[in-house]
């Protein structure tokens, strides 16, 4: 899972920067101190994928943490109130990949995440839809955040879904697929792992029968 380090002096700006984060499939750490985050960095240095960064600490601020980072090749991202164009431009020479000024909009900020990770190739292969999260590596999935626990043919059935949402998909298609043999028209098995999915996950609503076809999942990015 990838890992993201929050170092901001505001307890409630890093536990909703976690909150939303996590909930997007992210495994966060906090710490409201420069000093601190450079001792944490220090001892897990291997351990960090991104770090978002306050430039307004105590202890050191965040352009002395950013020039104890720079030769560790861990991407930045500052997040700060600094918004002046020659804060950007400071921040940015420094080494930063990118800057972002608060208040900000969580949708922004966790579009910057995922770009950032691309452009390090640290992306995991993430599937999602609404709050629910598929890491098809590890074969885990959360709904804002807690795990779900499936079965083998659940967690298959899920993936199929997710990976065509807003599509009505044949029976034929999720059983062949799934149970690896020939579909017969029995659809009691399948119905079954439908409705378990529904359960677990909440998708009452969006897991909906297609009359004379199958399923499709109806969510709304």
């Amino acid at each position: 899972m990838i890992k993201i380090l929050i170092v901001d002096d505001e307890k409630p700006i890093c536990d909703l920067i976690d909150l939303n984060l996590s909930a997007a499939g992210y495994e966060c750490t906090s710490v409201q101190d420069g000093m601190k985050a450079i001792e944490l960095i220090d001892k897990e240095k291997d351990e960090f994928d991104l770090i978002l960064l306050d430039i307004m600490l105590p202890g050191a601020d965040g352009y002395d943490v950013m020039d104890y980072i720079r030769p560790l090749g861990i991407p930045v991202i500052f997040i700060t109130a600094k918004h002046e164009v020659k804060d950007r431009v400071k921040g940015l020479k420094l080494g930063a990949d990118d800057y972002l000024v608060k208040p900000f909009e969580i949708v922004e900020l966790i579009a910057r995440v995922e770009a950032v990770l691309r452009r390090y190739n640290k992306t995991e292969k993430l599937l999602r839809a609404g709050d629910v999260v598929i890491d098809v590596e590890a074969r885990r999935v959360t709904k804002a955040g807690k795990p779900i626990v499936l079965t083998n043919k659940e967690f298959r059935l899920l993936r199929l879904f997710v990976e065509n949402k807003n599509v009505a998909l044949f029976r034929e298609k999720l059983y062949e697929k799934v149970w690896e043999e020939e579909y017969f028209g029995d659809s009691r098995t399948l119905d079954l792992h439908v409705q378990r999915l529904r359960r677990k996950l909440g998708w009452e609503q969006n897991l909906v029968a297609v009359y004379k076809v199958g399923y499709r999942l109806e969510v709304t990015e």
